[in-house]
């Protein structure tokens, strides 16, 4: 499932084992709770200052819905069922991560697909290794439909219309190069290594800036307004903002 290291002020999610890190429902949860207690941890010690990075070990960032799992029953039905089942599981996932309060980088190890690219997605940054790997939306080839949260999170990240149409509409696989060219993630880097270490260094460089982690999210959110109102984040009202001013009253 996962693992969740913390070094200082940065928290390390790891997917753990050679798999390809599909996301069935058990591995959803696991997530889920290692982002709870990241999130725990950083407000029993003071809420600000911290940094998240996930990554994952093997060939897979994450292949994305566990359809193994969803098949095995052996009826198209409950193949069916259990298929929505994770759409409705990764929608508050995606959530936890644009809620997170603080800064999140994903070190994309290996192949990102489908869910397994969104959940990269989710994260402020994407360091992603070169030498192999790819990212790619796997949906129009399979046959199954985008959830109307997913094509606000793939819009939100991904405002270049023309690269849109090739990851929603033609199903393209983008190598590590050519995502960077086209603005889908940060940096490429050498390795899954580096990758991993370039990931590290940035959250240490942002925990370093000792940022009131709330005050983060809030802008995160208002930032990516498309999701965010698709996931059901409320509006922020002007009593909201007066709150996260007393937070920063001592850094004033």
């Amino acid at each position: 499932m996962c693992s969740l290291e913390r070094r200082g002020r940065v928290f390390i999610l790891t997917l753990t084992g050679d798999g390809e890190h599909c996301l069935s429902p058990d591995a959803i949860s696991s997530i889920r709770n290692a982002l709870s207690r990241a999130k725990s941890e950083s407000a029993a010690s003071g809420g600000l200052g911290f940094a998240l990075v996930t990554t994952a070990e093997g060939r897979f960032f994450s292949n994305g819905f566990d359809l193994a799992w969803a098949r095995s029953s052996g009826s198209d039905s409950v193949a069916r069922d259990r298929l929505q089942s994770m759409g409705y599981l990764f929608r508050p996932l995606v959530a936890d991560l644009l809620s997170l309060p603080m800064p999140t980088i994903a070190a994309v190890t290996g192949h990102a697909a489908a869910a397994g690219f969104m959940l990269a997605l989710c994260h402020d940054y994407v360091e992603m290794r070169g030498d192999r790997g790819f990212i790619y939306m796997s949906e129009v080839d399979i046959g199954i439909p985008f959830a109307p949260y997913t094509l606000a999170l793939l819009r939100s990240k991904i405002p270049d219309p023309k690269v849109f149409r090739e990851i929603v509409l033609e199903g393209k696989k983008i190598g590590a190069a050519e995502a960077v060219a086209k603005g889908i993630i940060d940096r490429a880097h050498g390795s899954a290594k580096e990758a991993v270490e370039a990931a590290v260094r940035r959250a240490e460089e942002l925990a370093a800036r000792n940022w009131i982690g709330e005050v983060y999210c809030s802008i995160r959110k208002g930032s990516l307004p498309e999701i965010s109102s698709a996931l059901g984040f409320p509006p922020e009202t002007e009593e909201d903002r007066v709150k996260l001013l007393s937070l920063s009253k001592s850094m004033l």
